[in-house]
């Protein structure tokens, strides 16, 4: 709505107000040729009429995209766009292909929502409404679908590509640019969809889940920066381990990655597969970090490893349940923490000393640099995923 003056007032949005969507989807296919100032962005969603939805036209959300070309089953359309989106009106066949190509800009994206640009590095946060920023889409939590995702980037200054679920292919795409396909198997919405491109080095472990699946465990950050991971490497083992004793929950993908850089706007986000956090809930060394500092990486790597079941197999059905999905993971890992604390002080020497042993695979202590960067010294419990 708007006023008299011509300026946009914000509209409440009441839970009495709730109806189930038009439209579902099945599959998402998003190809990103990034770039700062003109990524292009190419979707291609597979939707079918919801026999429970109210029925009316399709109607995606989007902000400051623009729209090069859209089409469905390979006819061009022209749907009617407006500041919060687009609609298309008339006759549509119970199921059908959208294909839409946009143009975004990461370096301008001053509010960090979507796709944006820091310091060279492509991040997305898309929590809880940021994916409209990148495509046109249903953007609520209860359209769910699976995300195929082609990332193409120049391979000198990004050569990590990552998104959600499993790396599926990779390789040169000429001109000095390279991609990778990454594919989640199962349904998301798109609040956890997420890609970071950039320069970043992986610190990685085996793991293996109780049914015997060989996961490989990543945490991923700037140059440097490598030493300062051992102890969130070995948290996010030992949650993966918790979950699967005390709840039953084992990991389902083969691949689980944590994104830690100081580039992230937020405190932690727990991504499907792609966990992205601010590199000082994640950084620590072991010469100046307190049993403060490990205890807060400990529980943050394990919330967002535990919303891998409370929250994205498992999600909303709207954001008035966001206390649910939360609630949960927060009792869980909070479970986590006190079965881990039952040793007292043993439990804290533990952890200082599993820090301070020896570093492995070659890694030495960190320098003045990474000390300084990586120490937790904020004070703040974070219990939740945004400070």
């Amino acid at each position: 709505m708007r006023t008299e003056t011509g300026k946009s007032v914000a509209q409440p949005i009441r839970l009495a107000d709730y109806q189930p969507p038009a439209w579902l989807v099945e599959t998402v296919a998003l190809d990103f040729d990034l770039a700062p100032r003109a990524t292009r962005v190419t979707a291609r969603i597979a939707f079918r009429r919801n026999p429970d939805g109210p029925g009316g036209p399709l109607r995606l959300e989007g902000r400051k995209l623009r729209l090069i070309s859209a089409a469905i089953d390979g006819a061009a359309v022209a749907p009617a766009l407006d500041a919060e989106g687009l609609t298309v009106d008339g006759p549509l066949p119970d199921a059908f292909l959208w294909e839409a190509v946009v143009e975004i800009d990461p370096e301008d994206n001053k509010a960090l929502e979507g796709l944006y640009l820091s310091k060279g590095m492509f991040c997305t946060q898309c929590e809880a409404q940021g994916f409209r920023k990148i495509t046109y889409y249903p953007d609520r939590p209860d359209v769910m679908a699976v995300f195929t995702v082609r990332l193409t980037a120049p391979k000198a200054t990004h050569p990590a590509l990552l998104s959600n679920g499993d790396l599926v292919e990779q390789g040169d795409a000429g001109d000095g640019r390279h991609f990778a396909l990454w594919r989640d198997p199962h349904p998301k919405p798109c609040y956890l969809f997420a890609l970071v491109a950039g320069d970043l080095r992986a610190n990685t472990a085996p793991f293996v889940t109780a049914s015997g699946r060989k996961v490989t465990l990543g945490v991923w950050v700037r140059p440097g920066d490598e030493a300062l991971t051992d102890y969130a490497l070995d948290a996010l083992a030992r949650s993966m381990r918790w979950d699967e004793q005390a709840y039953g929950r084992e990991y389902d993908l083969d691949i689980f990655n944590i994104v830690a850089v100081d580039d992230f706007n937020m405190g932690a986000m727990e991504n499907k597969g792609l966990n992205v956090f601010n590199s000082k809930y994640v950084l620590a060394s072991p010469e100046t970090a307190t049993d403060a500092d490990f205890e807060r990486i400990e529980g943050i790597i394990a919330h967002e490893y535990f919303h891998n079941w409370t929250g994205n197999r498992i999600t909303c059905r709207d954001w008035f349940q966001l206390c649910l999905k939360e609630g949960l993971t927060v009792f869980r890992d909070q479970h986590f923490t006190v079965r881990h604390a039952l040793g007292g002080g043993q439990a804290h020497r533990g952890r200082q000393d599993a820090a301070r042993a020896p570093v492995p695979r070659g890694r030495g202590p960190a320098g003045a640099r990474g000390a300084a960067r990586g120490v937790c010294r904020d004070q703040q419990l974070l219990h939740g995923d945004h400070l």
